[in-house]
């Protein structure tokens, strides 16, 4: 019996500058993102049909129906193969780390490799056959459009709708994550931004020789939605203060749509400690921690 585990990395936008919108509502941004070590987890088993079921601990409120972002991406690989899909969340909804569009990404990893003849991965090296994905492009960007960025989760720079992608080299940033546990609704946000057509990051960006020289131009950079996400839920500004708070923080930004924030670290020990003390400052949040950016090969998926 064929077994297959997916992992699906949060999504962690380091900037985010909103530079324009489309006649047909699309936003166009300019953002640079990278993966953090925790995430959510995808297996897939036999089964008659394809099905999902959700678990977890943050499990409450995620479909387990066509309105899930992960069903419907396992389905345009399918080939009417069945298979009995877990869905176990640790990541909270709709908190702007991109949790719905990473778990479709590994839903669609997780199925290439539970595949058969011709689309199947051998092993648990990372192989996504080019021609696959090209001919799935536009299903995969019409369930939103974070999915592509998500397929293979490395640093990138995402332009256009988030269609235009560019992988870049980025050192492994020391972060702490946070979210008060109060889900934002994308569109909701964006209905308050007062600036629809926003400066771009630089055409050419520098190179980063390590964590304190990424943060020192991050510290340029924006987060556009921060401010109308602010005035919806104050709590984020409060986050957002007790982050630039902890011992070590150098930069403490909110992450997509938000609600969730991070705080970034030249030092993954002192990112640590400062994960401890949040906790025991907020137990109610979520919190998670760890060194951004390349999470490729654990996202790759595991055949058994």
């Amino acid at each position: 019996m064929t077994t297959v585990r997916v992992f699906a990395p949060a999504k962690i936008n380091l900037t985010l500058h909103v530079t324009g919108c489309r006649k047909d509502g699309y936003h166009l941004l300019d953002t640079l993102v990278a993966f953090a070590p925790v995430g959510d987890r995808l297996t897939f088993q036999p089964g008659n049909i394809l099905s999902l079921t959700v678990e977890g601990p943050e499990a409450a409120g995620v479909p387990a129906d066509m309105d899930n972002l992960a069903l419907r991406a396992a389905m345009l690989v399918s080939q009417s193969r069945g298979a009995a899909i877990v869905l176990e969340k640790f990541l909270p909804a709709a908190s702007g780390i991109g949790g719905g569009s990473s778990d479709a990404a590994a839903a669609f990893r997780g199925m290439l490799a539970f595949g058969g003849p011709g689309d199947a991965m051998a092993d648990t090296a990372w192989a996504m056959p080019p021609v696959i994905v090209e001919t799935h492009a536009r299903g995969l960007l019409d369930l939103g459009a974070d999915v592509p960025m998500c397929l293979m989760p490395r640093p990138l720079r995402a332009r256009g709708i988030g269609e235009k992608l560019d992988f870049v080299d980025l050192p492994p940033l020391p972060a702490v994550l946070a979210n008060p546990r109060v889900p934002l609704q994308t569109r909701d946000v964006f209905k308050q931004l007062a600036m629809q057509d926003n400066p771009p990051m630089p055409e050419k960006l520098p190179e980063f020789f390590d964590a304190e020289t990424l943060i020192g131009w991050l510290a340029d950079q924006r987060n556009d939605l921060e401010a109308p996400a602010c005035a919806i839920a104050p709590v984020i500004s409060d986050m957002l203060s007790d982050l630039r708070l902890l011992e070590g923080c150098a930069l403490a930004r909110m992450s997509g749509s938000g609600a969730t924030c991070f705080g970034l670290f030249t030092d993954i020990e002192a990112g640590k400690a400062a994960a401890k003390a949040l906790r025991k400052m907020h137990p109610d949040w979520w919190i998670a921690g760890g060194l951004l950016g390349d999470q490729v090969t654990r996202a790759a998926p595991q055949v058994s």
